[in-house]
C-alpha cells in the first residue's frame, strides 16, 4: 500500500533545475485553471486545451515545469513521452463530476500503471479534488474512495480539496 504524501515540494527541494511536473486529468477538470492560477495567481479565461500547455512555476524555493496535458479522448499513445523525467505527477479531478468518476478513476489508473511500466513507482502523485466551491461535490474522502487510493502500493500521494476559481487549496497541496 502506498503512504500519503507529507510534502510534495518535499520530492523537488534539492533540485537546481526546474523539475518537470506532469498535469493530468479527463477534460474539463480544471487543469489549465490550476495550472495559470499557480503561475499567474489569477484566473483567466480557458478553452480546452489540444496538445498540451508548458509553464514554469515557482514556489517556495523550488520551481517546477508544469506540462498541462490535454484530457480528451483515451489516454493517448503518446503521453508515454510526457512521463519520460518526470518528478511529479499532479491528477485533478472534477469531483463535482460524479457521473465520470469511474472514468476518472481508470483514467488514474492507467496513468499510474504507465508510470510503473515506465520504471517511475517512486514519483509522488498530488490528486486535486477540484471545484470543491460547488455544494454537490463529494468531499475529499469521497473523491479519495471513489478513485481507490489507499490501493496505491509503493507510491506517495496526497489528495488536497481545492478550488482552481479563486486557488483554494492550490499552494496547500504543493506544501
Amino acid at each position: 500500500m502506498g503512504s500519503t504524501l507529507s510534502s510534495f515540494r518535499s520530492f523537488f527541494v534539492f533540485s537546481q533545475a526546474p523539475t518537470r511536473t506532469l498535469m493530468i486529468g479527463i477534460d474539463a477538470a480544471g487543469k489549465t485553471t490550476i495550472l495559470y492560477r499557480l503561475k499567474l495567481g489569477e484566473r483567466i479565461t480557458t478553452i480546452p486545451t489540444i496538445g498540451f500547455n508548458v509553464e514554469t512555476v515557482a514556489y517556495n524555493n523550488f520551481t517546477m515545469t508544469i506540462w498541462d496535458v490535454s484530457g480528451g479522448g483515451k489516454l493517448p499513445f503518446l503521453w508515454r513521452h510526457y512521463f519520460e523525467d518526470t518528478a511529479g505527477v499532479i491528477f485533478v479531478v472534477d469531483s463535482n463530476d460524479t457521473d465520470r468518476i469511474s472514468e476518472v478513476k481508470g483514467h488514474l489508473w492507467r496513468v499510474l500503471n504507465e508510470l510503473n511500466d515506465m520504471g517511475l513507482q517512486r514519483t509522488p502523485l498530488l490528486v486535486y479534488a477540484n471545484k470543491q466551491d460547488r455544494e454537490t461535490s463529494m468531499t475529499v474522502a469521497e473523491t479519495r474512495d471513489a478513485l481507490d487510493l489507499t490501493s496505491i502500493e509503493g507510491r506517495e500521494w496526497h489528495i488536497q480539496g481545492t478550488c482552481a476559481l479563486n486557488g483554494d487549496g492550490l499552494k496547500e497541496g504543493l506544501d
